[in-house]
């Protein structure tokens, strides 16, 4: 397979970023092509054929193609140079996968769209704010920060004292949910999390893909 990988979507898009960030620590030279699922009527008719469902991001490297993050990012760490991203001993990495379905299933809908959209972005968009909803998130927020931090080896990333596809696929949304006000008293119980946001949230790969819309 030959050619730049092209990686389709959006800078705002959560799992866009994920995939960038992976895509950036890896060395691989890139295009992103924009896709934006909120634009009226969605995405071009075009992309149906890139990912089925009308989501982001879709990946096409040559004639091959992705769709879903996970699938994403695990073959981009696989299939280029540069450092590796997944633990070789099976029990460490059964844990960053443990982490990375945590945050899919869990930690992404209540940080981002219960508490950080309710509370943030519907506001500046001139929208009331769910009360209800944000208060049910809180102690779904609790369980997942304090599991993150349980599960969370010593040293200075989520698995230890070498990166990996956890810390990447929790950065953006630690990135949405940390401008929420309730984000502050949740994140000070858990220290742990507050260094590692400290170092990862200073990468240059993060500071990269800064959203810009």
């Amino acid at each position: 397979m030959t050619g730049k990988p092209r990686l389709f979507g959006s800078d705002y898009s959560v799992y866009v970023r994920i995939a960038r960030l992976v895509l950036l620590e890896k060395g691989v030279d890139h295009e992103v092509m924009p896709v934006d699922v909120f634009t009226p009527g969605g995405p071009p008719a075009w992309y149906r054929d890139h990912h089925p469902f009308s989501k982001i991001p879709a990946f096409e490297h040559g004639a091959f193609r992705l769709f879903e993050t996970s699938a994403i990012t695990r073959y981009v760490d696989d299939a280029f140079d540069g450092p590796a991203l997944q633990p070789s001993d099976a029990r460490r990495r059964a844990v960053m996968n443990q982490i990375i379905g945590l945050l899919d299933a869990y930690a992404y809908r209540t940080l981002v769209w219960d508490i950080y959209v309710e509370r943030v972005s519907k506001p500046r968009d001139g929208k009331p704010s769910d009360e209800a909803r944000i208060a049910a998130a809180i102690p779904v927020a609790e369980t997942c920060l304090a599991t993150l931090s349980r599960l969370k080896s010593p040293g200075p990333w989520l698995l230890g004292d070498t990166l990996t596809l956890a810390d990447l696929h929790a950065a953006p949304i630690f990135a949405y949910f940390l401008k929420a006000p309730e984000a502050a008293p949740l994140m000070k119980a858990q220290p742990e999390l507050v260094g590692w946001w400290g170092r990862i949230g200073a990468r240059p790969s993060f500071l990269a893909t800064e959203p810009t819309s």
